[in-house]
């Protein structure tokens, strides 16, 4: 228990910077700009966002959700993916005994909220969050395993093909399928699968099931069959599941479904 306190108090920090990147990557990835240069700036007067104005929730709080320099609000959305990209990170490095795994699925988990929001609004999955991410997590996953973590590489490369490759021919199908939905199956079958395959099929089943609740929903508000509907925030909310109670939903589907 001290440990994972200790976790959680050392990630927090880390978990709300990479919040606060995550919201510079929220508004210029879609718009092919970088994420690095300029320096963060006001929306609505173009001031250059000062570092005291910029520490992630606590700037926006003490300014009450306004620009220092035109008074203009800024949008709650800022320190709410702070939040729940922290809270994602915190929660990952504490559930997990092994730091190894710990790490792998803080950094899966630092990237759904801004997929999230990115997918909802532009209805893409950023190529400079997946591609990175395709050769980032296979190579942490191997040299994990070569270091004595608890990592399968084989697994792993399963789970990336199961995931990811079943997508892809549901988008070969499909038009409601897209390629970038593709990429990020493939980052969560590799990151779960390197845990255990049943946690994968957690994280699928989970997508699929809260996909077709969203489905339902959506078509209860009047909007036609034909509506595309974005698939992402369903399997980053499935990866979530999966993190936190992918084993214990694998055990009940398998006492529940798998004859003994």
């Amino acid at each position: 228990m001290r440990d994972a306190w200790f976790r959680a108090l050392v990630s927090l920090p880390f978990g709300l910077a990479v919040g606060s990147f995550m919201t510079v990557a929220v508004w210029r990835m879609p718009r092919g700009e970088s994420v690095a240069t300029p320096r963060s700036r006001c929306p609505s007067c173009g001031t250059e966002i000062s570092p005291r104005d910029n520490v992630p929730v606590v700037s926006w709080l003490l300014l009450r959700g306004r620009c220092r320099a035109c008074g203009a609000p800024i949008s709650s959305e800022y320190p709410l993916t702070e939040l729940a990209t922290a809270t994602l990170v915190v929660a990952a490095v504490a559930r997990y005994e092994s730091l190894w795994q710990g790490i792998m699925i803080a950094l899966l988990l630092a990237m759904v909220p801004a997929i999230a929001i990115v997918d909802v609004r532009h209805r893409i999955i950023p190529n400079r969050l997946m591609y990175p991410s395709l050769v980032a997590f296979p190579v942490y996953v191997v040299i994990g395993w070569l270091l004595g973590g608890p990592l399968d590489p084989p697994r792993a490369a399963i789970g990336l093909l199961a995931f990811g490759g079943g997508l892809l021919v549901v988008a070969m199908v499909s038009r409601g399928m897209g390629m970038g939905d593709v990429k990020l199956a493939a980052v969560i079958g590799v990151a779960f699968g390197a845990i255990g395959l049943g946690d994968v099929g957690v994280a699928a089943a989970a997508a699929v099931v809260l996909g077709g609740i969203g489905g339902l929903v959506a078509l209860a508000m009047g909007r036609g069959r034909k509506s595309a509907i974005p698939f992402g925030p369903y399997l980053a909310a499935g990866a979530v599941v999966a993190a936190f109670w992918g084993p214990q939903l694998a055990r009940w589907y398998l006492r529940t479904f798998v004859p003994a």
